[in-house]
Formats: structure tokens, sequence, C-alpha cells
């Protein structure tokens, strides 16, 4: 299902095809935890800027409205008005935040709900079923993300219980696609590495999780407390163990500087928060670095926030225009600036894709991987 089309140092460009339609790697897909992306930014404007995959969380729709009422409506593709893929996180990493409302065991996690308190018992069993009853286009396997630091013992313990829930979730999905009632019978399942930041159980953990043969790997546990030159070096200590024609997916990361350090340490898929929840803050992207648009000296600027950008946004309104929006708490600024950010990052893979088919990713990647954390001078 996965086709590498080509490789520029560790760097790749290729194609998964799913279901849904193609996606072109690498790519960045647009959060969106509760069928919506947060902003007010529809389906419809997603596929004006350029979105290949919309990301939702099992957790979140389990708890509300349920995913067996989705399942009912005829799946999340039908209940957002969405024909592209869709991945759904197994809802793993909000169980664990709830670290004061959780028990961990064998046969799964026993927690609260954070809406209501109510009990509620998820395994990997039951992160299939729910994720089958959404009908997503990937799902995730449900995994412990251990925060960090950890112990190393702690840390060696819930990747062998990792392990050992991955092989149940792959089981759980062949009899989910199975069945007549099931909606999406070609459900993809991607596995996810942990590890901690040590790389002797990083490697291990790889090394036997590929041998599930999956349709695709993750690397998670990461960006949960760790310094970003930790995140790097477990990056390229594992990447040489996940298998070469399966896409690789870092999980919950991060800034663009973020994305172009991995995708040359050999990483395809990429999910953040970050610009939408920076945008609804006032932060935003561009080709000249990051910039806060709440900045007095944007008041009377009548230029688009990227003066090389052409989306909707930069198309049609002003800083001054959107920094009033924002301050004075109208919802538009925010639903502008989150459409600039996230139209930004879809560029921004879109730009990978291209430098690579053209064979110049080393030198996109060395004008790019510092200046865009920088702060735009203009």
């Amino acid at each position: 299902m996965f086709e590498l089309k080509k490789q520029e140092g560790r760097a790749r460009r290729g194609v998964l095809h799913t279901p849904h339609g193609d996606i072109q790697t690498p790519v960045f897909m647009n959060v969106g935890t509760c069928a919506a992306i947060k902003g007010g930014v529809s389906t419809v404007e997603l596929k004006t800027i350029d979105c290949q995959v919309e990301l939702s969380n099992t957790y979140h729709l389990h708890i509300r409205p349920g995913d067996k009422l989705i399942h009912d409506m005829g799946g999340l593709h039908k209940f957002m008005n969405w024909d592209r893929p869709i991945l759904t996180d197994s809802g793993g990493f909000q169980v664990f935040s709830l670290s004061s409302l959780r028990k961990i065991k064998e046969e799964g996690v026993y927690f609260a709900s954070h809406i209501d308190g109510k009990r509620i018992f998820m395994g990997p069993e039951e992160s299939m079923q729910i994720q089958s009853n959404l009908a997503s286009t990937i799902a995730m396997a449900f995994d412990e993300c251990v925060e960090n630091p950890a112990t190393y013992e702690y840390v060696k313990q819930s990747s062998e219980r990792t392990i050992r829930w991955l092989a149940r979730c792959k089981a759980e999905m062949q009899r989910l696609n199975s069945l007549p009632e099931t909606i999406n019978k070609q459900q993809m399942l991607f596995g996810i590495n942990q590890g901690g930041t040590y790389e002797d159980l990083r490697i291990d953990n790889m090394q036997r999780i590929a041998e599930l043969d999956l349709d695709g790997y993750a690397i998670g546990g990461l960006a949960v407390g760790e310094s970003t030159e930790d995140m790097y070096r477990i990056i390229d200590a594992v990447e040489p163990h996940m298998p070469v024609n399966k896409p690789r997916y870092l999980m919950g990361v991060g800034t663009p500087c973020n994305i172009l350090e991995a995708v040359h340490l050999g990483v395809d898929f990429f999910d953040c928060v970050m610009p939408s929840r920076n945008a609804r803050h006032g932060t935003l992207f561009t080709w000249e670095g990051k910039m806060s648009v709440l900045n007095e000296k944007y008041a009377r600027d009548p230029r688009p926030i990227g003066v090389s950008c052409d989306c909707p946004t930069c198309q049609n309104y002003s800083r001054s225009y959107i920094r009033h929006l924002i301050k004075a708490k109208e919802s538009l600024g925010m639903r502008l600036a989150v459409q600039h950010n996230l139209y930004f990052y879809n560029q921004l893979t879109r730009r990978i894709r291209e430098a690579l088919d053209q064979g110049r990713f080393e030198e996109f990647y060395q004008k790019y991987h510092i200046l865009l954390g920088e702060r735009n001078p203009d």
C-alpha cells in the first residue's frame, strides 16, 4: 500500500494508497480532535487549504457524541462530510494524561471521564472497536505513552506491555474487518514505537513490532517532556530499524523546524495542534519566520500575514485587521489565523515533496531548518 518513490539521503518521498484516496508524503495531518478543527475551519475549507488527512481522537469521540452514534450516522467520513483520509488516534495519549484518574492493568486501563467522572474501561480490543465504529482510514494501536523522564525499569515494563497490546490490536482489527456490519472493512492499522528516551528499549521495541507486519509505524512518546535534542536522538536511533516499505509517523510533533529535521531523518507523517493553537493566540508562521500579530507594530500594517502567501486569509485580509479581530476576541480573527497557519503547514510539506521530487531537498533543508523557527524581522 505504500510506494517509496524517491530518497535523498534519509529523506523519503512516497505515496500511501488508501480506500479514501492517496496520501502524498511527507504529509502534515490537520488535527480535528472532536471531528472539527478548533477555530471554526470547516471540512469544505480544509480542501481549499490543501489538507490531505484529517485527524480525530478516539477517546474524545467515544466520550462525546459516542462512537456508536457515529457508526449509525454512517461513520466519521459521512458524519463530518469529509471524503479524504482520516486517521484516528487510539485514545492512549489522552487516557494516560489523566494520571490522577486512571489505573493501568494488563487487560487495559480503568479511568474516569474528564467530562462527568463516569468510570470507563479501555483496552486494545475496546480501542479497535471504537475506531472501527468511527470507520477511519487509519487506526492507531492502543499503547501507553510514558511521560519523560521515567525510570528505565518502568519504561521497559511499559514497552513490553505495549508490544503485547499491539498483538491484541492486530487480532481484533482482523476480526472486526471481517464483520458484515463494519463500515470500513479495509481499515489500516499503525503500530506505535515506545521506549522513552532509552535507545536500547526503543530499538528492541521497534524490531519486535516490525515483525507484526502492520500497515505503518509511528514513533510515539516524544514531545512529552524531553529536550528537542533527545527527541532527535531517539528518531535517529529508531529510524534504521523501521521497515523501509511502510510509512513512518512521528506523533504530536511539532514546529516547522521539527518537521524539517524529522523529514531529514526519514519520517513521513506528522500531526500537531501547534499551528491551530498558536494561531488562536496570535502566533503565526511565515516563510520569513514566526510572528506575533498582536505586536503593536502591526496595528497599522496593511500587508497580509505572509507577503508571499496565497492562502484565503492572506489574499483578503491585512495584519492590522486580523490583529484587531483577535484583540477584540472576535471569532472571525481566530478562524482566519487558524486557516493561515494550517495552510502554511500544508504548504510546508508540499514544498518538501517538491524539493524531493526535484532532487534539492538538502538545499531546501539548509535554507529553512533554522529560519522557520526565528522571529520574522519584518
